[in-house]
């Protein structure tokens, strides 16, 4: 049995690559997104009462990942990126059928001439993102206090991020600069690279694309308390480019 599913609406983000996006919503929660309606779901009529509700359930398609394919095992970068376990016991996004879900906050509804927008808080999707369906996140269903987390118990810390002068001052030149500081800050207090160098000092130098920016960066062993007073690994932001 074979199914077709037809995106309603596609998402429009900060994150315009894979690299470096959240591994789950409202880790970054100063980077806002959209959603643009598509063909017969652009309309008010299909999001009316939608307002009511805080937050919404998000059901997309991990469309970068469908050629690959999937496997019944995954290394989850919690697990420090050795460990496997089952794909249904993950959120990975190499799945059967390519699916991800996420709770996210609805900010607003808005109607521009024709197009229906939906104004989201944090998400974790690539921009151009496909949007299968949505739905209200029920406080009473859907929020189940006692529940246990698993190997994901617990959010992840994050590292302190410092900014170079230079990448200071080409941030000082950007519109709306303050948000745009503080989504870097989320992003990469993360630390995006791949789970076995978690945590770990490195000397290469990485680059992410953020909104129109191409953000380089590394991350620095303070452990002898020699640059800053985390003494601990910190990223730095090396540079910020306009693409």
């Amino acid at each position: 049995m074979s199914f077709v599913i037809q995106p309603i609406g596609k998402i429009h983000s900060p994150y315009k690559e894979k690299f470096a996006v959240p591994r789950q919503p409202r880790l970054a929660p100063s980077a806002t997104a959209r959603i643009e309606l598509l063909g017969e779901a652009n309309s008010p009529e299909s999001v009316r009462g939608l307002e009511q509700f805080s937050h919404i359930w998000l059901l997309f398609l991990f469309d970068q990942n469908l050629s690959a394919g999937w496997k019944p095992t995954v290394r989850p970068p919690r697990l420090g990126g050795n460990e496997r376990i089952g794909v249904f016991a993950s959120r990975a996004t190499f799945r059967p059928n390519g699916i991800g879900m996420s709770a996210v906050e609805l900010k607003g509804i808005t109607q521009q001439g024709n197009q229906t927008w939906l104004e989201l808080g944090s998400v974790d999707l690539v921009d151009g993102t496909p949007i299968i369906d949505i739905k209200p996140y029920i406080p009473y269903s859907d929020s189940i206090p006692d529940a246990s987390g698993g190997f994901a118990e617990a959010a992840p810390d994050n590292l302190p991020v410092i900014f170079s002068t230079h990448a200071q001052l080409t941030l000082k030149e950007l519109p709306e600069h303050s948000m745009i500081q503080a989504v870097i800050e989320q992003v990469l207090g993360q630390d995006p690279r791949p789970a076995y160098k978690k945590n770990k000092p490195d000397s290469k130098e990485y680059a992410v694309h953020l909104f129109d920016l191409n953000v380089k960066f590394t991350v620095v062993d303070d452990s002898a308390n020699q640059i800053t007073p985390f003494n601990r690994n910190f990223i730095h932001v090396t540079s910020i480019e306009r693409f």
